[in-house]
């Protein structure tokens, strides 16, 4: 299909709603296992979740994939970052050899591990679990003009879509996602400030650990980013376009591809959660896949997380990215799913139940 917008059309068109019958049975299961009712928790209401998001009453949640996407932002020469441009690269390297963190973390909990170039400005070098789909070397300096063009940004959700399409295809049931960016906070504060509506100031953070002087101007990079390029919220695609970064955009289309396959999308921090603020306003049914794997330390990611209605599994303090902390909470997804499928009933168990007679 040659018509980029007609082809976002068919992805929102293809998520389906939540499916309250499947989460009932989830229900019913629940109150039948061998203990109290409620008494583990946030696991059941996991369970019961992704009951409704796969249509299936007892959901698999073995096949587990932790996808990082990765580009470049050409904000980073504003001075908004402890760390210059080419660390982008080599995590994305050392992503590739399996030594980063969120590569540990991802067999940790049994995922397998999928990184994709959306825009990286110097070369990386494919390889098993490494595929280029650069839309462009990076993006513009947000301070000065449009991070991209609109064509760009919609060419960036499809790198998204078309990623997690190969993914099904090998089989997953558990999706988390993650970002590797250097810079990529200063866009994702331009776009959770500008779909929020929010004062640059309530949602700037430290990012990769900026000093309080560099603070000072990443607010005032965002600010005036945000002057200049008079995005609209009420147009998601236009903000992303604006304001925004490749990989940004890739992630909204792999939340709403993995949305019409009926995965379960667990999101990492601040970054990811940017790209679902987009992802959901251009499909609300989306929202009820998505589960928070945790509480950045990124002062605007409760923000994000309040405006999605979403409530953290995990509040570790990590501000890493990558997917890290979507991939620790992969693992609590993954552990509610085997006890929803794995526990014996109690007529299966032989074991009284507290059930008036």
């Amino acid at each position: 299909m040659n018509d980029p917008g007609a082809r976002l059309q068919d992805l929102i068109a293809a998520v389906p709603p939540f499916d309250p019958s499947a989460a009932e049975r989830a229900c019913e299961r629940q109150a039948v296992l061998i203990k109290p009712p409620g008494s583990l928790g946030r696991l059941e209401e996991l369970a019961v979740q992704v009951a409704g998001v796969t249509g299936d009453a007892v959901p698999r949640g073995d096949r587990r994939w932790l996808a990082v996407f990765a580009a470049d932002h050409g904000v980073a020469q504003e001075g908004v970052s402890a760390y210059p441009a080419t660390v982008t690269a080599q995590i994305v390297a050392a992503l590739a050899r399996g030594d980063a963190a969120a590569a540990v973390l991802a067999r940790s909990v049994g995922a397998r591990l999928l990184v994709v170039d959306v825009g990286i400005a110097s070369p990386v070098a494919p390889g098993p679990g490494v595929r280029s789909c650069r839309v462009r070397p990076g993006t513009a300096s947000i301070l000065h003009g449009p991070a991209m063009t609109r064509e760009e940004a919609f060419a960036a959700v499809a790198v998204g879509a078309d990623a997690i399409a190969e993914v099904v295809g090998e089989g997953i049931d558990l999706l988390a996602l993650g970002e590797v960016g250097i810079g990529n906070t200063t866009a994702a504060s331009a776009v959770a400030a500008a779909m929020l509506g929010l004062p640059p100031a309530a949602v700037v953070g430290r990012g990769t650990g900026i000093d309080d002087a560099a603070l000072v101007r990443k607010v005032d990079v965002v600010r005036n980013a945000l002057r200049v390029n008079a995005v609209d919220r009420a147009d998601p695609v236009g903000v992303l376009a604006g304001v925004g970064g490749l990989e940004i955009a890739a992630m909204a289309g792999a939340m709403l591809r993995a949305g019409g396959q009926r995965v379960p999308v667990v999101l990492d921090g601040f970054v990811v959660g940017a790209a679902a603020l987009v992802a959901v306003a251009l499909c609300p049914n989306l929202r009820p896949f998505l589960i928070a794997g945790h509480q950045s330390s990124e002062p605007g990611h409760a923000k994000v997380l309040a405006a999605l209605g979403l409530s953290p599994l995990l509040d570790y303090g990590m501000r890493l990215g990558e997917g890290s902390g979507a991939a620790v909470a992969l693992g609590v997804v993954g552990a509610a799913l085997d006890l929803h499928r794995g526990m014996a009933t109690f007529a299966e168990a032989g074991v009284d139940d507290a059930t008036p007679r």
